[in-house]
C-alpha cells in the first residue's frame, strides 16, 4: 500500500471483522523508528493461522484465494531494515484473554520507508463506519505532545449521541487536525 494509514484502515478491518470491542491504534515515533501497532480483543486466531498470516497466498475469506494486507506490511517494513510480528491468543483457548496484536517497525531514515498518510481520515472513516466498536488512537512523537482519541470518553461526554453523526465526525476531524498542528 502506498501509505501506512491504509495498512491501520486494513487491519482494524480486520479486527472488527473478529468482533473487537475495543481495537487500539498505535503509532509511536523515537529516532529513526515508527513502531506501528494495531491491538484488538477480537476473537484472535490459532497458531497454524498466525503462522500463515504473513503467506500472500493464505486467507480465511471465501470471496478470494489471496490475502495481501499483513504480507505487504511486513514486506514495507522489512525493506526499511524494519521488522513485523502478530500475536494472537484465541477465543477458544484462552476465553477471558483473547485479541490479536500486529506491530510492525519501520526505519524512518531509508528511502523506502512509506509515508504515514492521513490518518486523520483512517481513524474517522473506522469510527464512521463501525460507530458501535471502540477505538483508541495514540501517535507519540519525538519532541511534540501525542495526539490522543478515545471513543470510549467519546461515549462517556455524548451519552447517547451517535458517533457516526455528522456533527461529532466533524469535530473529531477537527480535534484530531488541530491537535497534529
Amino acid at each position: 500500500m502506498k501509505e501506512l494509514s491504509l495498512n491501520i484502515l486494513d487491519i482494524a478491518e480486520n479486527s472488527v471483522k473478529a468482533g473487537a470491542s475495543l481495537t487500539r491504534l498505535l503509532l509511536d515515533e523515537a529516532d529513526t523508528a515508527l513502531t506501528l501497532t494495531v491491538a484488538d480483543d477480537g476473537c484472535g486466531m490459532d497458531g497454524e493461522t498466525v503462522r500463515r498470516v504473513t503467506d500472500p497466498f493464505y486467507t480465511t475469506r471465501t470471496t478470494r484465494s489471496v490475502g495481501l494486507g499483513l504480507p505487504l506490511l511486513k514486506l514495507e517494513a522489512e525493506m526499511t531494515g524494519g521488522s513485523m510480528t502478530v500475536e494472537s491468543r484465541d477465543a477458544s483457548n484462552f476465553p477471558d484473554d483473547h485479541g490479536t496484536t500486529v506491530t510492525a517497525v519501520f526505519r524512518t531514515d531509508h528511502i523506502d520507508c512509506p509515508p504515514l498518510g492521513d490518518v486523520i481520515a483512517t481513524v474517522t472513516t473506522l469510527i464512521q463506519g463501525h460507530p458501535d466498536t471502540d477505538f483508541l488512537f495514540r501517535h507519540t512523537r519525538q519532541g511534540k505532545d501525542a495526539v490522543e482519541l478515545d471513543t470510549r470518553e467519546l461515549r462517556q461526554v455524548l451519552e447517547d449521541v451517535p458517533l457516526d453523526s455528522y456533527e461529532v465526525l466533524q469535530w473529531i476531524e477537527g480535534f484530531l487536525t488541530e491537535a497534529y498542528e
